[in-house]
């Protein structure tokens, strides 16, 4: 994870202020100040582990002193009774880092415990595992981060690095032709070397698409497996290929062997189960 990244630093220090506030009072009130200690981190289910250079990082943010020992490295598989890391130092910066790491850790890991689990089920096709932009405001650096440990890719970022003309843009627009050709015209009036990625519905929206000449991408919305396999053979390779809508587990693999390049799954990011993890005195 690129900690330079503002993004990064920017929540860290919103999610710390969020959580200490004034001070912790619990612990400064039970606790004297002086009191060593250590903890694990210890893991209570079975996936794949992410978020330990980051839980790293919030440590040493609130207290560089502490010795964090690494024991399972991130994207390991990791069981009931794992211990993934040990803490050693003053126990008022352990128990003020607890909740941060956790709720950091249990998230990411879930993310990329179901993205391990997608991209197993594709595996000896040529379709590659995408997340979308569903993800949760403000944390989605992390969450696309969580993704790419999993053994995903990463789609788009945001609004800024990529085109992509959604149903709505070409209805508004009056057609994919019109839209993709004004959106070129923009993008060379500002200078602007972004891929145009576009979404069908159907086999004529593909050849609309193809025939603008402008496309790089284009994406086959909630088309059957059946249907996804006409769509590739008429694109055949003139542009990438990318399938999206309601695609699961026990769907994807047949996706996958239509010989579409790109999966795009939002489930990845917007309804995946955390990890259980737990601090506990060591």
């Amino acid at each position: 994870m690129d900690f330079k990244n503002p993004f990064v630093e920017q929540l860290i220090d919103l999610a710390i202020a969020e959580d200490i506030g004034d001070g912790d009072h619990s612990s400064i009130g039970a606790i004297p100040a002086s009191t060593p200690g250590q903890a694990k981190l210890l893991v209570k289910d079975k996936g794949i582990l992410c978020g330990v250079t980051l839980a790293r990082h919030i440590m040493h943010r609130i207290d560089d002193t502490v010795v964090f020992d690494q024991l399972i490295d991130e994207g390991a598989q990791v069981s009931y009774g794992d211990i993934a890391f040990i803490l050693k130092g003053n126990v008022h910066s352990i128990l003020q880092a607890e909740r941060l790491m956790l709720n950091f850790m249990q998230r990411l890991s879930g993310i990329a415990t179901v993205t391990r689990q997608l991209v197993k089920k594709i595996e000896g096709t040529n379709a590659k595992l995408l997340d979308t932009r569903k993800t949760t405001p403000g944390l989605r650096t992390f969450e696309k981060y969580a993704v790419t440990v999993g053994g995903g890719f990463n789609h788009r970022f945001a609004l800024w690095d990529m085109v992509m003309l959604k149903d709505n843009h070409n209805d508004y627009a009056g057609g994919i032709v019109p839209a993709v050709r004004r959106t070129k015209e923009y993008l060379n009036s500002k200078n602007k070397d972004l891929k145009i990625e576009v979404e069908t519905r159907n086999l004529e929206e593909v050849q609309q698409a193809l025939d603008t000449g402008l496309v790089d991408r284009i994406m086959f919305d909630n088309f059957t497996p059946e249907l996804m396999k006409k769509a590739v053979q008429l694109v055949n390779g003139k542009t990438e290929t990318e399938a999206s809508g309601g695609i699961n587990g026990d769907t994807i693999r047949s996706y996958a062997e239509t010989g579409v390049d790109y999966i795009s799954v939002g489930a990845l990011t917007h309804s995946v189960k955390s990890l259980d993890l737990s601090l506990k005195e060591f």
